[in-house]
C-alpha cells in the first residue's frame, strides 16, 4: 500500500472510531441529562476535525491550515449571499441587478414601485439607453395589449397578451411553482409556455392557457425509441387549453447544446409526463430527429399544424449562423409554408444549468437576433404572415418596448415571472436546493410555495408591467404598438456621442 493510500485510510479510521466516541457521549449526556459529557465532546470534536484534516490528501488548504482552511471553504459557501446582502450596490449584481429584482418585486406585491431622489445610472456612460418621450402624451384606450397570432393557414389563432410566462419545465420548476405560474396566468388571461418538458398536471391544474413547446426529445409526443409520435402529438397538441405549439430549436442560454435527465430524477411521475421509462437515463440530443434541413424544418411544421387541427405552430431558436435562417427563409418562400410565429430567444437567456462557455460565448444577443430576423423576413415578403416573440431578459415596460421598436410582437419573461414568484437569485437552479422552492423537487422546499398566494404575485407582475409599457407609450405619444419605432430608442456610444437603433441596426 502506498504511503498516500495508508494516510487516507489511517484517516478515515481515526475518524470513525472518534465519532463513534461522540455519539456515545452525547448519548451519554442525555440520559445521565449532564453537561459534562458535552464538555468532553467539544474538545474531541475538535481534535477529530483538525487530525482528519491532516491525514486526508484532497484539499492541500486544510492539510496545511486545519483550522483556518475550514474558515476559508465556509467563507467561500456564503460568499453570494454576503455579496448580495451586505456589498452588492443597486446596480451591481449579475445577472439582474436588485433595483431589477426590487421593481418585480413590488409590482408582484402591488406595493409602491416608485423611485426617489434621481437616477442611479450614468446616462454618460457607454451603452446607456434611453427612449424619446413626446410633449404631446397619449391617452391609449386599449388597456389590454394583445395581438392576433396566426397566418392564413392557421385555423385557431390566438390572440396573444404582449408578455407571458416563458419556458420552464416541470422537472426544472417544482410542482407549487409551476400551479402558480399557471394560476396566476389564469387570473390575468395570458400564456404559460411549458417547457420542453410536456404538458404536466401542474401546468393543466391553474387553468392557464398553454403554449407546449416540444423539444428534441420529444417528451409527451414521443415513442419507445424516443422519435416523433403523430398519433400521441395529436391527442395533446388538441387538448382546449392548449393555444399554441412552439417547436424548439436551441436555446438561448445554451445553443446547440443537449440535455440530460439522469435515472435518479426520473421519477414515475416525472416519466408518465415525458412519456418515457421511470428509472432510466433520458437524453435530449442536439438537435431534431424527424428533420436535417430546413425544407423538412417547414414539412414538419406544416405536419404539426395540420395534426393539431389548425392550431399556431412557431419554431423557437437562438441566432447563431446568419446563412441557417436566410436557408429557413428561402425554404419559406420555396415551399410555401411558413411557421405563425418565431421566438427569438437571446444569448442573455436563463436557464437551471449549463456550461460556462455556452452560457457566456455562444450565440447571438437578443437585440441583434431581433433585428436580423425582422430584416431577414420583410426580405422574402414574409414578415406579415408571421408575429416575432422575443426571450431573454425581459422585465420592465421599457424591456418590452425596446424589443418592439427592433420587430417583436410579443414577449416572455422567465425569470421575472420566477422573481414574482419569490426567486431570491441565489444562483442554486442547478443544485436541487432553490432555498424558495422554486428550482427543485424537494418537497422540504417547494411545500414553502404557497399557491393561493404566489398566483395572484405572478398575476399582479404581469398586470402591473403592461400598465408600466401602456404608460410609457402615452408619454412617448404612441398610440398602438405599430408606432414603436427605433428610431425613438438611444444608446451612447462614447461620452459625447449616441445614435438611435433605427442607425445602429437597420443602417
Amino acid at each position: 500500500m502506498k504511503q498516500k493510500e495508508f494516510r487516507s485510510l489511517l484517516g478515515t479510521v481515526f475518524l470513525w472510531i472518534a465519532l463513534l466516541g461522540i455519539v456515545a457521549l452525547i448519548v451519554n449526556a442525555f440520559y445521565q441529562k449532564s453537561a459534562f459529557y458535552l464538555l468532553i465532546a467539544l474538545p474531541i470534536i475538535l481534535v477529530t476535525a483538525l487530525a482528519y484534516d491532516r491525514f486526508q490528501s484532497k484539499h492541500a488548504v486544510l492539510r496545511n491550515y486545519p483550522v483556518i482552511g475550514r474558515l476559508r471553504y465556509f467563507f467561500e459557501s456564503i460568499r453570494p449571499e454576503m455579496r448580495q446582502y451586505f456589498f452588492e450596490s443597486e446596480l451591481d449584481g449579475k445577472p439582474f441587478n436588485r433595483r431589477q429584482r426590487s421593481i418585480v418585486y413590488q409590482r408582484a406585491k402591488n406595493e409602491r414601485e416608485t423611485v426617489a431622489f434621481g437616477m442611479q445610472v450614468d446616462p454618460y456612460q457607454e451603452g446607456y439607453e434611453w427612449v424619446s418621450h413626446s410633449i404631446y402624451p397619449k391617452k391609449l384606450t386599449n388597456m389590454d395589449l394583445r395581438v392576433k397570432v396566426g397566418g392564413q393557414n392557421c385555423l385557431q389563432p390566438y390572440n396573444l397578451s404582449i408578455l407571458n410566462i416563458g419556458a420552464m419545465s416541470f422537472g426544472a420548476l417544482s410542482k407549487t411553482a409551476i400551479q402558480s405560474l399557471s394560476n396566476g396566468a389564469n387570473l390575468n388571461k395570458f400564456a404559460h409556455n411549458t417547457g420542453e418538458g410536456g404538458i404536466s398536471p401542474y401546468h393543466v391544474k391553474g387553468g392557464g392557457d398553454l403554449i407546449w413547446q416540444v423539444g428534441t426529445g420529444y417528451f409527451g409526443c414521443r415513442d419507445a425509441e424516443g422519435k416523433f409520435d403523430p398519433a400521441l402529438f395529436q391527442k395533446n397538441s388538441k387538448r382546449e387549453y392548449v393555444r399554441m405549439i412552439e417547436l424548439k430549436l436551441s436555446q438561448g442560454a445554451k445553443p446547440g447544446h443537449g440535455g440530460i435527465l439522469p435515472a435518479a430524477k426520473n421519477t414515475p411521475e416525472i416519466a408518465e409526463i415525458r412519456n418515457v421509462v421511470a428509472g432510466t437515463t433520458i437524453l435530449s440530443p442536439p438537435a431534431h430527429s424527424t428533420f436535417s434541413n430546413a425544407t423538412g424544418l417547414m414539412r414538419f411544421i406544416q405536419q404539426l399544424r395540420e395534426l393539431s387541427g389548425g392550431k399556431p405552430v412557431g419554431f423557437k431558436l437562438c441566432i447563431g449562423s446568419k446563412q441557417e435562417f436566410i436557408d429557413i427563409c428561402e425554404a419559406m418562400s420555396l415551399t410555401r409554408i411558413s411557421p405563425d410565429f418565431i421566438t427569438i430567444d437571446g444569448a442573455e437567456g436563463g436557464t437551471g444549468a449549463a456550461p460556462l462557455e455556452y452560457t457566456d460565448y455562444v450565440g447571438m444577443p437578443l437585440l441583434d437576433a431581433l433585428a436580423f430576423v425582422n430584416t431577414s423576413l420583410k426580405k422574402y415578403g414574409l414578415r406579415d404572415d408571421i408575429k416575432i416573440l422575443a426571450s431573454g431578459k425581459i422585465i420592465t415596460g421599457f424591456d418590452i418596448m425596446r424589443v418592439v421598436a427592433l420587430g417583436a410582437d410579443a414577449c416572455y419573461s422567465a425569470r421575472g415571472m420566477m422573481m414574482a414568484l419569490g426567486c431570491i437569485q441565489a444562483l442554486k437552479c442547478d443544485s436541487g436546493k432553490c432555498p424558495v422552492g422554486i428550482a427543485t423537487q424537494d418537497k422540504s422546499l417547494f411545500k414553502g410555495i404557497d399557491v393561493t398566494d404566489k398566483k395572484h404575485r405572478v398575476a399582479n407582475f404581469h398586470k402591473n408591467t403592461v400598465h408600466a409599457t401602456i404608460e410609457l407609450m402615452e408619454a412617448c405619444g404612441f398610440d398602438t404598438l405599430s408606432e414603436i419605432k427605433p428610431e425613438r430608442f438611444n444608446r451612447r456610444i462614447d461620452t459625447t456621442k449616441t445614435l438611435n437603433f433605427k442607425d445602429i441596426y437597420f443602417s
